[in-house]
């Protein structure tokens, strides 16, 4: 072999994508309430991209959120994914950050219009004509949106990462009955609004304290939210399945991954014992202790075990 051969073909053997080598552009949905507003991260010749759908509250595209994250989760696994070649689409969810403007009257958001938005964004992928092969990986919350999403659309592969096994009553009723413990009166209130959620009625006497997540806009989208069962859904997704879930999660645990998987027998199931909900490995498994470190600690590398997971979903 020439030299100039040798040199070309052994850079291309070991060459990686960097933001060098990738654009990073607005990638917009326009909806008819106005418009959505996403990330395009684009490594040169890609041809497989993930949609990354993100979790509950006001969460934006790079997966912070003005509660107390500050990981920028999404941002750096769009960036796991360009160093294997592979694009990514995140963005702001209606009514969130830069998107605020497209969401609805507060009170009138419900968890199907998240749904529709997602459908939206992978038709829209799949109109673009660059991506061949399309995989959504929902995170947390976006794992239901994203496993109803594409129910709707067809796509190459599904993700559940960090995704709830169970409706989100189930959910709500583990994580605030930890939350409120120390308080039999919290604890009996939180109850008696959620059975009420359930049933689809709203509740009026709420405590103060409750006030941040029981409010009288945010009713209407919890009960929207809770009649959906995950195991129920996931068993009408067509394309491959591949469920996610870290060991150390404090917010969704291994059983809800396993409840997934035993409604889905056929999809790939991938444990990583010290993930986070955050994305990130951590010994720590004490809630107050992952809040002040790796849920505010943007530094923090994506596991490698999830970026291997999601590649291998797309072949």
């Amino acid at each position: 072999m020439r030299r100039n051969a040798f040199l070309a073909a052994t850079t291309a053997a070991v060459f990686v994508p960097t933001r060098a080598s990738a654009r990073e552009t607005r990638y917009d949905l326009v909806t008819s309430t106005g418009t959505i507003s996403g990330t395009l991260l684009l490594p040169d010749g890609a041809a497989q991209l993930v949609l990354i759908i993100a979790g509950s509250g006001p969460t934006d595209r790079d997966g912070d959120n003005p509660l107390g994250l500050y990981a920028a989760s999404y941002r750096r696994l769009a960036d796991a994914l360009m160093m294997r070649g592979i694009a990514s689409v995140r963005y702001d969810k209606r009514g969130i950050a830069a998107s605020r403007a497209a969401g609805s009257v507060p009170k009138d958001l419900r968890f199907e219009m998240y749904v529709s938005d997602a459908a939206a964004w992978i038709a829209k992928l799949r109109g673009d004509g660059r991506f061949p092969a399309i995989a959504v990986a929902g995170h947390s919350e976006g794992s239901l949106i994203g496993m109803m999403a594409v129910q709707h659309e067809a796509v190459a592969a599904y993700v559940s990462i960090a995704g709830p096994g169970f409706p989100a009553s189930v959910l709500m009723r583990r994580q605030l009955g930890a939350r409120f413990a120390h308080s039999p009166e919290l604890a009996a209130a939180n109850t008696r609004i959620l059975d009420a959620l359930v049933r689809g009625r709203t509740v009026s006497d709420v405590p103060t304290q409750l006030l941040p997540i029981y409010n009288a806009d945010a009713q209407q989208y919890i009960i929207s939210w809770i009649r959906y069962d995950p195991r129920v859904e996931i068993v009408k997704v067509r394309a491959p399945v591949t469920i996610v879930q870290g060991g150390n999660d404090i917010q969704v645990g291994v059983g809800d991954a396993t409840a997934l998987a035993a409604a889905r027998p056929d999809a790939k199931l991938v444990i990583i014992p010290k993930m986070t909900h955050v994305l990130s490995d951590d010994d720590a498994t004490a809630p107050a202790a992952q809040m002040i470190g790796v849920y505010r600690d943007p530094t923090r590398p994506i596991d490698p075990q999830l970026v291997r997971a999601i590649a291998a979903s797309l072949g």
